[in-house]
């Protein structure tokens, strides 16, 4: 890289004085800072751009990945499922009585589960006309400057009408 010290800074400095002259050296080194900072800012969205691209491959690879793995336990359980029907299908075999329903009462008793054959009507709730639905709370009327309550035209005048006072006799 550039070596550039206090001394060669200072030459440089002197140099442009005499070349572009004491008038002119302000708003061109103005331009040059100008210059340097949109320069810097680009190479930075540069580099976070790259950063930004690194890191999304990083994720699609994380997420192909993870896509593997859950195909893979699906198909575990899915085979282990198949295996357990199997099993349970010669365990229970025999179990079954000549006019094909199972002995034992295990399929009538009931565990206290709710039947979910049937789906529940649904009801629409009932309005409230005289109540409303999201009141606005009066902190934060207060707040913002809304009103908290409300007066009709005349009530209004008759608020901040100047009081006269009683003519003493």
């Amino acid at each position: 890289m550039i070596d550039l010290g206090i001394s060669k800074l200072a030459m440089i400095g002197v140099v442009a004085l005499i070349v572009i002259g004491p008038e002119k050296l302000p708003r061109v080194a103005r331009t040059v800072g100008t210059l340097l900072g949109k320069a810097q800012r680009y190479i930075s969205d540069v580099k976070s751009e790259v950063s930004r691209s690194m890191e999304l491959d990083e994720l699609r690879k994380a997420k192909e990945g993870f896509e593997g793995a859950v195909k893979d336990a699906t198909k575990a359980v899915e085979s282990s499922g198949k295996d357990f029907e199997e099993s349970w299908s010669e365990a229970t075999k025999g179990l079954e009585s000549s006019d094909g329903e199972a002995s034992g009462d295990i399929e009538k008793f009931d565990y206290g589960y709710p039947d979910l054959s049937e789906t529940p009507f649904y009801k629409t709730p009932k309005k409230r006309w005289r109540s409303k639905q999201s009141a606005v709370p009066k902190w934060f009327k207060a707040r913002s400057g809304g009103r908290s309550h409300i007066q009709s035209g005349a009530a209004r005048v008759a608020r901040f009408r100047p009081r006269v006072k009683p003519i003493a006799d």
